[in-house]
């Protein structure tokens, strides 16, 4: 769906199928199992959890779900995983440690919420919080108790002051890891289930820049890989002396073929490779299939050489900067305008395919990331080979907002 042949059958095939209206997402089906396929390859047997973030939309996680490579998730909230529970989901780790007491009553009260959700610590002051946010409710159905697990620190600091990776956990040695499990193991409401240790300096960076910056990131990834490797297998194989891990989580979609070959690892996650967002067109090793097409409306023309459409100003969360703008995947010639680049509102747009443009014109866009332009839109128009094949609603579009 990235090419402009694709797109112009794409502009017709909603023309004739009488869909006018503007903002509207589409999602190329073929594209996206495509790149549920490629990943499983990837991972090369080791199962894959899928990252809700990175979808937010119910019948797409099933859709995956349904695959084999794939089983459970990763979610980011404690209310939207207990609502994914509701709604059929099982095997739902929460990525994010959480303090929503009254998410975590509502998780104590409901047996098939206990058994299937998992919580993230790197504390002691969550446990406390945890337990203390349901201590009046007295015991659990059918003597259950809270399944956490353990977040460990993966970034790369080779030297004081020097690091990479995002402020996670402060969880980093073998001895810290082994001590707030023993405080988990003292408290008898909760059960240490699982380990999760993210490396998002490799999984989350781009690194095919032909500049002395991409180079430096791919010495940086390959120069942390190996410490990654040394220090999540020393930790795993000291928490399980005196824990029972299910799982023990790490990786990412931009690293999922280092992180499948370590032993320690029973899991990977995975998400926003399913979409192939903007930023992944920024990766040396493996490039997804552009599965998500975002359509805006052309509505002034306010000068010569300048088009201006109707809203388009998804932003992506993260450091401010070029690589967080939307991708306009069509048609080619068009950039942002230098002074506003995409607004919220209204986002003129300049260069030699302007003046070509009419009101009432579509432009598509990409979004920077995979799962934020749910957000934006109720529901995903679904598109397999020349045929429209329904929607599925996003979970805004089902009334869910988490974040």
């Amino acid at each position: 769906m990235g090419t402009r042949s694709d797109i112009g059958a794409l502009e017709s095939l909603l023309a004739r199928e009488g869909y006018h209206q503007r903002p509207l997402a589409v999602l190329d089906l073929d594209a996206f199992d495509a790149n549920a396929g490629d990943l499983a390859r990837r991972a090369a047997g080791t199962p894959l959890r899928v990252a809700s973030k990175s979808l937010r939309v119910r019948g797409l996680l099933e859709r995956v779900l349904a695959r084999p490579g794939y089983a459970g998730i990763l979610a980011f909230t404690l209310p939207e995983a207990l609502w994914l529970v509701e709604h059929g989901a099982r095997d739902v780790v929460v990525a994010y440690p959480t303090a929503e007491r009254g998410a975590l009553r509502r998780l104590v009260t409901r047996p098939e919420a206990l058994e299937s959700i998992t919580l993230m610590v790197d504390e002691t002051a969550q446990l406390d919080l945890i337990l203390d946010a349901v201590a009046d409710l007295g015991a659990r159905p059918g003597g259950r108790r809270i399944r956490v697990a353990l977040e460990l620190d993966v970034s790369y600091a080779p030297l004081p002051g020097v690091r990479f990776g995002a402020l996670r956990s402060p969880v980093r040695s073998t001895d810290q890891a082994v001590m707030l499990a023993r405080q988990v193991l003292a408290r008898p409401g909760l059960d240490l289930v699982g380990l999760m240790a993210y490396e998002g300096h490799i999984a989350g960076v781009t690194d095919a820049a032909p500049t002395p910056y991409g180079a430096a990131v791919r010495a940086m990834k390959r120069l942390s890989r190996p410490d990654i490797a040394a220090r999540r297998a020393e930790v795993v194989a000291a928490v399980r002396e005196i824990a029972d891990l299910e799982f023990v989580n790490g990786g990412g979609t931009g690293s999922i073929e280092s992180t499948a070959a370590e032993e320690a690892v029973t899991e990977i996650a995975a998400g926003s490779g399913l979409i192939g967002p903007g930023l992944f067109d920024r990766y040396r090793d493996f490039a997804p299939h552009p599965a998500l097409l975002l359509g805006v409306s052309v509505v002034r023309r306010p000068a010569p050489g300048v088009a201006t459409l109707l809203g388009g100003g998804w932003i992506a969360s993260g450091v401010p900067a070029e690589d967080r703008l939307p991708t306009i995947a069509h048609p080619a010639g068009l950039a942002f305008a230098p002074q506003e680049a995409a607004g919220e509102v209204q986002t003129p747009v300049v260069g030699s395919a302007a003046d070509a443009l009419r009101v009432g014109d579509t432009v598509w866009l990409r979004h920077a990331k995979a799962g934020e332009p749910a957000e934006h839109f109720a529901s995903y128009l679904l598109v397999r080979g020349d045929e429209i094949v329904g929607s599925h609603p996003t979970y805004r579009g089902e009334g869910a907002v988490f974040l």
